[in-house]
């Protein structure tokens, strides 16, 4: 069965019900979409790239979001048929118009036109309008490392949860930023980091489980006190990392992605998450780098991977904690996760569970694997 008894490895203080197969989820996920009208290349499109959120560790950013998605395409605020159009703009720089359609296929199409510019140019800039929340960035940008080039990826956040430094108005969300770069033969190194301290899905995952929040995540808008209590979020805000550096890491890329790409930021930001009707118009940006333009791809994996490998064996302050480098717990994870399934907590079956019902499709527990 897609959802079954098999232990795994689940994140810290979740409740888990059952442990669902990469298969399964995305058999789920796929049949969702065309429920809710997106053609089967798309929905397939969605399901894989939801999917691979949730087997590399993103939590947040997988199934997870499939009810909110769900409820925001059936209240008309995504376009399920999109005309996804691509301007070229230069040898090396393209502005794709997403048509107000699903994220996850407009990033796909977004990644798959910087790798051709980048493979003519050495380098390619691909500024994204009129698009959704598409999930975790280390997503768009292992897609270029996987093609042996750079990845760099960035978006303005479906919602404002942080004030400009020394603020208290959320203008601010919580743009993440992914840097990939192929490693050959081993696992890319991937970088995905939020500019807030968390990102807001996991808050909202937290919420939905009743868990408490660690103190540094969120402060009272009020009067700017540590707040832990999950269910309490919507009186906070979330800090930025590194204090007003990542503030203004978090305004340069809402500038690039927002403004740059002709989409919204700041005070224009729609929240996706109490909005269920309204297009977002979210902007992204995406660059590739073509190695071999600069040195022979084999020669600079290897030179990535001594270093890497010279990183991970130097001293270390604890001797129960093993030195991490970008890209290592996801690629385990992955692993793990294929064998022994993705964890699901009860509270987001029973979410799952509803949405299955209202699309009149068959559950996540009765589907098998491949």
């Amino acid at each position: 069965m897609a959802a079954t008894e098999r232990p795994a490895r689940a994140p810290a203080g979740a409740s888990v019900a059952r442990y669902a197969t990469g298969e399964g989820l995305r058999r789920f996920i796929a049949d969702a979409m065309l429920a809710v009208g997106l053609p089967e290349d798309d929905a397939v499109v969605v399901a894989r790239l939801m999917v691979e959120a949730d087997l590399t560790g993103a939590d947040a950013h997988g199934v997870f979001r499939l009810p909110q998605y769900v409820r925001r395409i059936r209240g008309g605020a995504v376009n399920t048929r999109p005309h996804i159009e691509v301007t070229r703009t230069g040898p090396a720089t393209a502005i794709v118009d997403g048509g107000n359609g699903m994220g996850h296929v407009v990033m796909a199409r977004a990644a798959e036109t910087a790798t051709a510019l980048a493979r003519d140019a050495g380098v390619a800039w691909v500024a994204v309008r009129r698009s959704n929340h598409a999930g975790p960035a280390g997503i768009y940008a292992e897609m270029i490392a996987a093609e042996g080039m750079v990845g760099v990826y960035s978006v303005v956040a479906s919602a404002n949860h942080m004030a400009p430094w020394g603020g208290s108005e959320m203008l601010l969300g919580t743009n993440p930023l992914a840097v990939a770069i192929p490693c050959g033969d081993e696992p890319p190194f991937v970088l995905d980091i939020a500019t807030t301290t968390v990102s807001y899905g996991t808050v909202k995952n937290h919420a939905l489980q009743g868990r408490a929040m660690p103190e540094g995540w969120m402060v009272s808008r009020a009067d700017g006190r540590p707040l832990t209590d999950s269910a309490r979020a919507g009186e906070g805000m979330l800090l930025p990392i590194g204090g007003h550096k990542g503030s203004g890491l978090a305004i340069v890329l809402g500038l690039l992605a927002g403004p740059l790409s002709g989409a919204v930021f700041g005070r224009a930001v729609v929240d996706f998450n109490a909005d269920s009707s309204s297009e977002t118009n979210t902007g992204h940006f995406i660059i590739a780098l073509d190695i071999a333009r600069f040195t022979e791809p084999q020669a600079f994996h290897e030179e990535v991977n001594r270093h890497l490998s010279d990183l991970r064996g130097s001293g270390r302050l604890s001797e129960t904690e093993p030195i991490r480098m970008p890209g290592d717990q996801r690629a385990a994870r992955r692993i793990e996760r294929e064998l022994n399934g993705v964890p699901m907590p009860a509270q987001l079956l029973e979410k799952l569970n509803e949405v299955a019902e209202t699309l009149s499709i068959e559950p996540l527990r009765l589907r098998s694997p491949a």
